[in-house]
């Protein structure tokens, strides 16, 4: 009886061993996996891409990667990111601007819309990521003393700094053809201001909109409204 109990003993012993060595292995993964997550959503090799602030008519546009169309950045935010577009909107969902695997993918603009901005109405995605990485920082826009502190963005393409001033920000279903079908609607300014969280009257008239996941298990998305001026 006593060897069956120290048997039973050293059993236990391993398998509580082996257990929490999984557990170890498990968190470990995940601690790596995020790492390599969010690095690329951060990722500074990027940055030699980025045009000079003030010297935007000598960026190097023929240097840069296949796709990337223009530079978004959103002042006072960590949106500061190169805009793609792909043959399709599922391209860069999972797609670093290099072309590499990347669960934060790229901030891109709809397959539909013209490369050089000129529809009435452009729409740029980005995924919803912690630390206001790629377009995390969107949700924030929903609290009014944030959204007046920084309503002011620039998109750079065709080697000038297009100034962009955001009006709105509100809630929908990412399956609103009004808010998603950026070329096949004109009801989208209506829309907006029937459902807007905040509404300010625009100042100019070519929408762009940056939109994002609210979660990732539900259709809701966080969009953000700007014109250019």
């Amino acid at each position: 009886m006593y060897k069956l109990l120290r048997a039973i003993d050293r059993w236990t012993d391993t398998a509580l061993l082996l257990f929490f060595l999984v557990l170890f292995l498990i968190g470990g993964y995940t601690m790596i996996d995020s790492y390599l997550i969010y690095s690329h959503a951060d990722n500074t090799d990027l940055r030699r891409y980025k045009p000079i602030p003030g010297q935007e008519e000598d960026w190097d546009t023929a240097a840069l990667p296949e796709n990337m169309i223009a530079w978004l950045t959103v002042d006072g935010t960590a949106i500061d990111y190169p805009v793609m577009q792909g043959k399709d909107n599922n391209e860069y969902l999972n797609k670093d601007p290099l072309g590499g695997y990347a669960l934060s993918g790229s901030i891109f603009l709809d397959s539909r819309n013209a490369p050089d901005f000129t529809d009435p109405y452009s729409l740029i995605y980005g995924h919803h990521m912690e630390y206001g990485k790629m377009f995390g920082s969107l949700d924030s826009f929903m609290d009014r003393e944030f959204f007046d502190s920084h309503r002011t963005a620039s998109l750079t393409f065709k080697n000038r700094a297009h100034e962009i001033r955001f009006f709105a920000c509100l809630v929908t279903d990412g399956a609103e053809r009004e808010i998603f079908a950026p070329t096949e609607t004109d009801g989208t300014l209506d829309y907006v201001r029937r459902h807007a969280s905040i509404w300010y009257e625009p100042e100019g008239e070519r929408l762009v909109a940056l939109s994002t996941c609210k979660h990732p298990q539900t259709t809701e998305r966080f969009i953000v409204f700007g014109v250019f001026l």
